[in-house]
């Protein structure tokens, strides 16, 4: 019983014992710790309950291998799927042709010229969805189109003069 202790002090010394011996039973550290760090974060939200248990520790691993089996589930149930419906790795065109013009623009063009070109709002839309000013909106998308033009001129030179 670790009744009177406060979350962080028992969380930084078991965690680490938790992680290892969930490691143990899975073989595999990435499910552990998230399955640990899922059990700690519902114990956290019922501290006052949890500490007041004969075993908080055993109400963790509990939880913690309940979680990691349930993923384990998802996991396979997912991978079933994905080999009875497999899918190609690229993106298909025209969505990979796209791709291909946006994925150099920094994040803020990308986005605003995937939301107007290809999601069709408009520029008070695409503001209110970025939180930027309309008059952002237009710029980021002028600045955008420059640098595709300026990616797509070598290519139109070549074919007109190969």
């Amino acid at each position: 019983m670790v009744s009177g202790v406060d979350f962080e002090t028992w969380y930084e010394k078991e965690h680490p014992r938790l992680v290892a011996a969930l490691l143990l039973v899975l073989g595999d550290v990435d499910l552990a710790r998230e399955s640990v760090d899922e059990a700690c974060s519902r114990a956290l939200v019922r501290w006052d309950r949890v500490a007041r248990m004969e075993s908080p520790n055993g109400y963790v691993y509990r939880i913690a291998l309940h979680d990691a089996w349930r993923r384990r589930r998802r996991s396979r149930v997912e991978h079933t799927l994905l080999r009875r419906y497999r899918t190609d790795a690229v993106v298909p065109a025209p969505a990979g042709e796209a791709w291909e013009l946006v994925q150099h623009l920094p994040p803020r063009q990308r986005t605003a010229v995937v939301l107007r070109y290809v999601a069709d709002l408009t520029e008070v839309e695409i503001a209110r969805v970025m939180h930027v000013s309309r008059g952002t909106v237009s710029s980021t998308l002028i600045d955008a189109r420059r640098s595709i033009a300026a990616q797509l001129e070598p290519e139109s030179l070549e074919d007109q003069h190969g």
